[in-house]
């Protein structure tokens, strides 16, 4: 199930739609900067969350899947907005982390279940975004992955997003190599709940998302809470420290630099 061709063509950048299921709609949320592979800004993450609260607040809303247009999921930060970050303001490094921690927690604290439809590249921040899913479907062609380090940027709430999943080895391997694996391999590891054909993966999404909304939602809400309470000091943990180190980062100028050398190859 595709996103209707008018709907995909908006200048919104974040979108929503409601499909009807047995007892109530599912929640269907598009990242839509398509020509960008979906790599999204603060106002993105801004309007996620307020995406996210609506959702999580409508009765009627039985569980949320979240997608990406054309062929990423999220290729994680604009880098153009980053590397404008100035060397000395530590204040706007500490915001930006801030951003994603309140990104984070508003998709770990809907009390519904919650779905990633992976469409394909799905990087950086946007691949720890899409962990945090209860359940992820995506197909053989994606590419998942955390190639932070390559644009000078430290990968600390990754460490975070992977540990639990892939455990120390895979966690260095994943945030020191910076390279992609396929779906395939990140069905093996845990990364993917589910793997189908590439343009099966929405149904898929939804149909499992209405199966889910089929269970007692007492059970569940308190089933998530557990869930949250068991790693959300680590998460905290997990956000100070980055505020720290990307500060000091930044501080010595090496994102802004890789950044801009990555964004001038693609001009």
């Amino acid at each position: 199930m595709n996103v209707p061709a008018a709907t995909a063509s908006s200048t919104e950048t974040v979108l929503l739609r409601r499909e009807a299921i047995p007892g109530g709609t599912v929640g269907v949320v598009t990242l839509n900067r398509p020509a960008k592979l979906n790599a999204w800004t603060n106002d993105m993450r801004t309007r996620l969350v307020e995406i996210f609260t609506e959702l999580g607040a409508d009765e009627d809303c039985r569980a949320v899947v979240i997608t990406g247009s054309g062929r990423a999921f999220c290729a994680g930060q604009d880098l153009a907005e980053t590397a404008a970050i100035d060397q000395s303001d530590h204040a706007a490094a500490e915001a930006w982390i801030d951003s994603f921690d309140v990104l984070y927690r508003a998709l770990r604290d809907i009390d519904k279940p919650t779905i990633a439809a992976i469409n394909g590249v799905t990087a950086g921040s946007g691949f720890q975004f899409a962990l945090l899913a209860d359940l992820r479907v995506g197909h053989a062609g994606v590419s998942m992955g955390q190639p932070e380090v390559r644009s000078g940027i430290p990968s600390i709430t990754g460490i975070w997003a992977m540990w639990e999943i892939l455990g120390k080895a895979k966690t260095i391997e994943f945030t020191l190599t910076a390279e992609l694996v396929d779906g395939v391999e990140a069905q093996r590891l845990g990364l993917l709940t589910k793997l189908v054909e590439e343009d099966a993966v929405l149904d898929e999404a939804i149909a499992l998302a209405a199966k889910l909304a089929e269970l007692p939602p007492g059970a569940v809400e308190l089933t998530k809470a557990r869930l949250r309470e068991i790693d959300d000091a680590a998460l905290t943990d997990a956000v100070e420290s980055a505020k720290k180190v990307h500060a000091a980062a930044y501080a010595t100028g090496e994102p802004q630099r890789e950044m801009d050398r990555f964004l001038s190859k693609r001009r």
